[in-house]
């Protein structure tokens, strides 16, 4: 489970890292100094930079969504497998008296919490790295390119207005937001089941 924990972690990475470099193109491509008479040479220097960039984000978006499409239904299965381990656990260690059985409980829910946390982090460190493009398109000084390379940043600045997410069975969006949500559910749970076993 580690080894292919890992693995996903390394893949998602990735996945950040062409973020970043479309992030990087479009500031190298528009750092040319637009003040000065720009020729054909500079021109297509941007263009190039420019095209790079949004090849880089669209290869980014798409593997993103084929790796989630594969994972699919794994990754809804260990969110319904955590969510019902978590709430069994933190039932099971109301009902032990002894100290050993507490510290393994209490070992297991820190386990699927940090597993919780681990993988809606990097979920949502994909999304913040997306974001971070039309951040960079934002803040880059496209106003002053000539007319036509400014039509290719609206475009962009367009496309950076639809939030970008990793969503998990068409129902659950990963995020940090997310994991909050699902350790609030666990331990709503956890209430229900135990005000139900107390009666």
């Amino acid at each position: 489970m580690v080894a292919t924990g890992t693995m996903l972690i390394a893949y998602l990475k990735h996945i950040c890292g062409m973020f970043s470099i479309a992030s990087f193109r479009i500031k190298k491509a528009l750092k040319i100094n637009m003040q000065q008479d720009v020729n054909e040479e500079k021109m297509i220097i941007i263009y190039k930079g420019i095209i790079c960039a949004i090849d880089i984000h669209r290869k980014a978006t798409e593997f993103s969504q084929v790796f989630i499409k594969s994972f699919e239904g794994s990754f809804f299965c260990l969110i319904a497998a955590g969510m019902v381990c978590l709430t069994s656990t933190l039932v099971q260690i109301i009902s032990y008296n002894s100290t050993e059985q507490l510290l393994l409980q209490l070992v297991c829910i820190s386990i699927l919490y940090i597993y919780m946390f681990l993988s809606n982090y990097i979920a949502q460190d994909i999304t913040d790295h997306n974001e971070y493009v039309f951040a960079t398109v934002y803040n880059v000084e496209w106003y002053v390119a000539p007319l036509h390379i400014q039509k290719m940043m609206l475009f962009l600045l367009q496309k950076g207005t639809k939030a970008f997410h990793l969503i998990l069975g068409g129902i659950f969006i990963a995020s940090m937001e997310s994991a909050a949500t699902l350790m609030g559910t666990s331990i709503s749970y956890f209430t229900v089941l135990y005000s139900t076993s107390a009666k």
